[in-house]
């Protein structure tokens, strides 16, 4: 879940809740109001009964207007009410009633529903009208339900609206507030993706807030050691090809200078035993004959290995060479059942020697995996060289239908070395079927190693 609508809705729940506390205050206060009001009048009408029965007693007012209501009804105060008046002597009792109805509007049924739930309105309140220690009747008040409500529901919208527009500019400022603290969350974010995908020379801005900072810092220096260990892990794979390469080399030189020079003296000398032979003991003639073979076979073998370890192309003619000597090489072998082509753009005596013998050893390896497992009929190679890189592109349309899960030790090795050199590699499938393989090697981080 998204933290900053997480954290808004938590502030929002709890606006909700203290809003529906205020309400249920105020539906309580004005309940109380209701009744004290009612008691109020109460205890005023009995005041003015009493007045009148005491201005009666000493002649200044008439016994037969009381009870008198008149100053009651024309109080503001009682609208809606009704008064009762039952006399002591079970005489007729008397009613009146307030008959103004509210200016506030209709109430909404849902809440009178509410009210009458949790409170009783129009509870009336009765007094006794006493005068000289007798009780001449008694006096009810009986406030109007429908004003009370009305009343209620006055204030409590009143109260609601600006409790509402409250929360609404909280809640504005509280996702303003948390949009700004919460936005390094996003640059830490797409930093940190930055920097899975091998950018590492990013590093995260120094923000205002202390907890970000610190945790910017944390992934700087995080990125800084994994750079460094990269960067030696890399230096230390340059070194072991280029000691990889050396060690090629000797065995090449030696078996060329020692085993072949040999074999080449076995097989002269078998030679001239087949001469010798032949006119002065035939029945060695044969066997003389198949030691030639075999050392014939050996010699084969020889040089089909010299040029697997150390092509003298590579040396001595350069990279371009060595390829078509490769691509002719394969074909060969193929005895025509696979098309090998190679595709050559640009300058390639202009690579540095460890680019070289990389781009080499991988379009080996590629040519190898596509003989043992793509029964492919047409394999492409295309290397481009530029002034800032090398492109490489093999392509075959063999039985590959989907990248494989797991890469073996030559798929492994060529992307370990080109790795090593700072350069990228990735497969994909051709269409209909068939692997391609692409690997991009930059020239200038690499132009200076002496493997």
């Amino acid at each position: 879940m998204n933290l900053q609508l997480h954290l808004l809705t938590r502030i929002a729940a709890a606006a909700m809740a203290c809003l529906l506390a205020a309400a249920g205050l105020s539906l309580y206060r004005s309940d109380r109001q209701a009744r004290l009001a009612t008691e109020h009048a109460a205890e005023t009408l009995v005041r003015q009964l009493e007045r009148q029965l005491l201005k009666a007693g000493t002649g200044i007012g008439t016994a037969d207007a009381f009870p008198d209501f008149e100053a009651w009804q024309n109080n503001p105060t009682g609208s809606g009410a009704c008064i009762a008046y039952a006399p002591a002597d079970a005489s007729e009792p008397r009613r009146l009633c307030n008959l103004a109805t509210p200016q506030t509007g209709k109430v909404p049924s849902g809440f009178e529903t509410i009210y009458r739930l949790f409170l009783t309105p129009g509870v009336s309140v009765a007094r006794p009208v006493v005068y000289h220690r007798r009780q001449y009747g008694l006096l009810s008040v009986i406030p109007s339900v429908e004003w009370e409500l009305a009343e209620a529901w006055s204030k409590l919208r009143s109260l609601m609206e600006l409790s509402a527009a409250t929360v609404l500019a909280v809640c504005l400022l509280v996702y303003l507030s948390i949009s700004s603290a919460l936005r390094p969350a996003g640059i830490i974010v797409a930093g940190l993706e930055r920097m899975r995908r091998g950018n590492l020379d990013y590093r995260l801005p120094a923000f205002s807030l202390n907890e970000w900072r610190y945790i910017a810092e944390a992934v700087n220096q995080l990125a800084a050691s994994h750079q460094r260990l990269l960067s030696e892990r890399q230096a230390l794979a340059v070194k072991l090809m280029g000691l990889q390469e050396e060690e090629r080399r000797y065995l090449a030189r030696e078996l060329h200078d020692e085993f072949g020079q040999c074999l080449t003296a076995i097989n002269a000398l078998a030679l001239s035993m087949t001469q010798g032979a032949d006119r002065q003991c035939p029945e060695l003639s044969g066997e003389a004959q198949q030691i030639r073979t075999y050392t014939q076979h050996m010699l084969d073998n020889i040089r089909n290995l010299l040029r697997r370890l150390r092509p003298a192309e590579l040396d001595e003619l350069g990279l371009a060479a060595s390829l078509d000597s490769l691509i002719a090489g394969w074909r060969q072998r193929s005895r025509g059942t696979t098309d090998y082509r190679l595709s050559l753009t640009g300058d390639c005596t202009a690579l540095p020697e460890p680019l070289a013998i990389a781009l080499f050893r991988v379009i080996q390896e590629c040519l190898t995996n596509v003989a043992k497992h793509a029964e492919a009929t047409h394999v492409r190679v295309e290397l481009s060289v530029s002034a800032t890189e090398a492109s490489l592109r093999v392509t075959d349309d063999g039985s590959a239908t989907e990248i494989p899960a797991s890469y073996g030790i030559g798929l492994l090795g060529m992307r370990e070395r080109i790795a090593a050199l700072h350069g990228t590699m990735k497969l994909a499938i051709a269409s209909p079927h068939g692997l391609i393989v692409e690997a991009c090697l930059p020239l200038e981080p690499v132009a200076g190693v002496n493997p």
